[in-house]
């Protein structure tokens, strides 16, 4: 239960990690996303193999855990003492928040919107757009009936 726990809260806080530059780009870092990866992926772990993680091996998980947290505690506090006294205010602010959540939710949506045309133009519509085309080949009055079984196309259907 304690490794579904910690790998629940581990998958919550990755997440969190990787939507740091969406939502707080003072806070934030180049090398975060790969951070929240890295601990979505223990999360992933400890969810998945939560019934063999007894004994000693949930001791380590349990120490890692520990280990994890105040390092991310001593990182955020001085992340945030590097920001300037304006930055601190404006991160404190709801308006800021809303703001940030309501361009994450716009580049979401245009994400979605984005993948659904792409969708749509590997998907087959089901027509082919050719059903209305007339296939009609001009008898070729002079040419002998030896060369119309030839299997080269005439002059007028490399045209078309």
């Amino acid at each position: 239960m304690l490794a579904t726990l910690s790998g629940d809260l581990c998958l919550l806080f990755g997440l969190g990690v990787l939507l740091l530059p969406l939502l707080a780009v003072e806070l934030s870092r180049p090398r975060d996303g790969v951070w929240g990866a890295v601990v979505l992926l223990l999360g992933l772990v400890l969810v998945t193999s939560s019934d063999r993680l007894r004994g000693a091996p949930m001791l380590a998980v349990l120490c890692g855990s520990l280990l994890i947290a105040r390092l991310t505690a001593e990182i955020s506090q001085a992340r945030w003492q590097a920001l300037s006294e304006d930055e601190q205010q404006r991160l404190g602010s709801i308006d800021h928040w809303l703001t940030n959540l309501r361009q994450l939710g716009t580049a979401i949506s245009s994400l979605g919107a984005g993948l659904g045309g792409v969708v749509k133009q590997l998907k087959p519509s089901g027509r082919s757009g050719v059903a209305n085309k007339l296939w009609i080949r001009p008898e070729d009055e002079t040419a002998s009936p030896a060369t119309t079984d030839s299997p080269e196309p005439s002059a007028s259907a490399v045209e078309d």
